[in-house]
C-alpha cells in the first residue's frame, strides 16, 4: 500500500512558492508598471483580456446606487447609509468565510448555521462567564465545526458539497436543540444580555475618535507600504512605482474620510442625537486586514492559491493539501462565528428563526458578485467587501422602496447569474 508523503525535498519551499504565484495569476499591474501611466495601460490590457478583477462588481455598486437614489432619495442619506453598513457586515464577513474554500475550489454550505451555533454557544455562556470569554467559547466552537468538516472532506475524501450540506441540515437542528433547552429568554430565542456584545453593532465611535482612528489606520497602511517598497527596493527586487504607492494611500485616505463623515453626521430625532462611527466598521475592517495579510503575505496563503489552481502540481511541489485544506475550512469556521456574533448583536438576540440557508446564499453571493472564482484560484478578501456591499444595498433598496422579499430574493438571484457570467466570460478571454 502506498503511502502519501508530507516532508517535502529540500528546495519544495521555493517550488510551492514559485507555484503559488503562477496558480494566483500574473504579476501585478503595479508591479510590471514604471509609472502610474504605464500602470494605467497594463490595468486596460488586463481588461481587455478578460481579466477584469473588481472592476464589475464597482461599477455595478455605482450603478444600485445611483437607481435606489433616483427612487429613494433616502437612499443616501446618513442615517440609511449607516444602516446599510451595520445590516451589510454579517453578509460581508460571512462572505470572507466562502472565500477560504471558494480559492481551494471547494464550498461550505454550512456557514450560516456554523455562525449560528456559535452564537448560540456566546450567547448561552455570556450569562454565567465574562463577555470575552463567551466570544472566544464562540469562536471557538465555529473553529470545531470546520475541523470537522474539513478532517472528514480530506480525509474520507468526501465532495465538500455533500459533507457541508449534510452539515447545514444537522447544525440547524443543534441550533434548536440548543436554544430550546438554554433556559434563558422566552421560548425559541436568546437575547443578548450583555451591553458590550449589544454594542458590537449598535455602540458607536465618538467623533473625536473617529478621526483619530482613521488617521492612524491610514498612516500606519501607508507606512507599511512605504516601507515594504524600501526593503524590495534594497533588495534589487521590483518595486511599485511611487506614484502608484502614493495612490493607493490617497484612497485609502478618501475612503476613510468619506466613512468618518457619514458616521459623524448626525442621525438621531429632534430630542436625541445619534453621531459616530459604528464599532462593527472597525470589527470588518480588522478582520478584512487580518485575512488579507494571512492570503496575500504568508506561505499558507500563497499554498491556498496553488491548490487552487493546481491541485496535483502543488501535492507535487511538496504542499501537505490535507492540512492546508483542513485550516482552510477551520479558518472558514472561525470567520463564520464572526459574523454569527455580529448577527445576534444586530438583532439582539438569537433565535430558531434564523435562516442559515439564506445566510450561506447571500455568503456565496457575496464572494462570488465581489470576484472570487467558483472553481479556485482567484480571488481576494476584499472581493467579500465589494460583493457584500452589493447585497446589503439591494436588500437595504428594495426595503425602502417597499418592495417584497420575494422580489429581493430575485434581484439577488439575478445579479449572482451577472457575476458568475462574468466570471464565466472572463476566463475564457483569458483562456483565449
Amino acid at each position: 500500500m502506498s503511502t502519501e508523503t508530507h516532508q517535502p525535498p529540500p528546495d519544495s519551499a521555493e517550488q510551492s512558492d514559485e507555484l503559488a504565484a503562477e496558480a494566483a495569476g500574473t504579476a501585478a499591474p503595479e508591479v510590471l508598471a514604471g509609472s502610474l501611466g504605464e500602470y494605467a495601460r497594463i490595468q486596460l490590457r488586463r481588461i481587455k483580456n478578460g481579466e477584469s478583477g473588481a472592476l464589475p462588481v464597482t461599477l455595478g455598486l455605482i450603478a444600485i446606487v445611483i437607481y435606489f437614489q433616483a427612487r429613494n432619495s433616502l437612499f443616501l442619506s446618513p442615517g440609511n447609509l449607516v444602516n446599510l453598513l451595520i445590516q451589510g457586515s454579517p453578509y460581508i464577513v460571512l462572505g470572507m468565510a466562502e472565500v477560504f474554500v471558494l480559492l481551494l475550489g471547494e464550498i461550505d454550505l454550512s456557514v450560516g448555521y456554523s455562525g449560528a451555533v456559535a452564537a448560540v454557544i456566546m450567547a448561552w455562556a455570556v450569562f454565567t462567564v465574562p463577555w470575552w470569554v463567551a466570544i472566544l467559547l464562540g469562536l471557538a466552537t465555529g473553529a470545531v465545526i470546520g475541523v470537522v468538516f474539513g478532517m472528514l472532506i480530506t480525509r474520507l475524501r468526501l465532495p465538500s458539497f455533500v459533507v457541508t450540506l449534510a452539515g447545514l441540515l444537522g447544525l440547524q437542528g443543534l441550533m434548536i436543540v440548543l436554544v430550546a433547552r438554554s433556559g434563558h429568554g422566552p421560548g425559541g430565542s436568546i437575547p443578548i444580555s450583555n451591553s458590550i456584545i449589544d454594542d458590537l453593532t449598535t455602540g458607536n465611535l465618538s467623533p473625536a475618535a473617529g478621526w483619530i482612528v482613521m488617521v492612524v489606520v491610514v498612516a500606519v497602511a501607508a507606512a507599511v507600504l512605504l516601507l515594504r517598497d524600501r526593503q524590495r527596493r534594497a533588495a534589487d527586487l521590483v518595486t511599485p512605482p511611487l506614484s502608484v504607492t502614493a495612490l493607493k494611500i490617497v484612497v485609502m485616505a478618501v475612503a476613510g474620510v468619506v466613512v468618518v463623515l457619514v458616521g459623524n453626521a448626525d442621525r438621531g430625532t429632534a430630542l436625541v442625537s445619534l453621531r459616530g462611527v459604528p464599532w462593527v466598521v472597525l470589527i470588518v475592517l480588522g478582520v478584512l486586514v487580518i485575512w488579507t495579510v494571512l492570503l496575500g503575505r504568508t506561505r499558507f496563503g500563497r499554498y491556498i492559491y496553488a491548490i487552487g489552481g493546481n491541485a496535483e502540481a502543488a501535492r507535487r511541489a511538496g504542499v501537505n493539501l490535507n492540512m492546508i485544506r483542513t485550516l482552510a475550512f477551520t479558518l472558514c469556521g472561525i470567520t463564520a462565528a464572526i459574523a454569527g456574533i455580529l448577527l445576534a448583536s444586530r438583532l439582539g438576540s438569537i433565535s430558531t428563526d434564523t435562516d442559515g440557508g439564506q445566510l450561506v446564499l447571500f455568503a456565496v453571493a457575496a464572494a462570488v458578485i465581489g470576484g472570487t472564482h467558483l472553481f479556485g484560484g482567484h480571488g481576494k478578501m476584499l472581493n467579500a467587501l465589494l460583493g457584500g456591499l452589493v447585497v446589503a444595498a439591494i436588500y437595504n433598496g428594495l426595503g425602502l422602496l417597499g418592495l417584497s422579499a420575494a422580489v429581493t430574493y430575485i434581484v439577488t438571484a439575478l445579479v449572482l447569474l451577472a457575476a458568475v457570467t462574468v466570471d464565466a466570460l472572463s476566463r475564457r478571454g483569458g483562456t483565449a
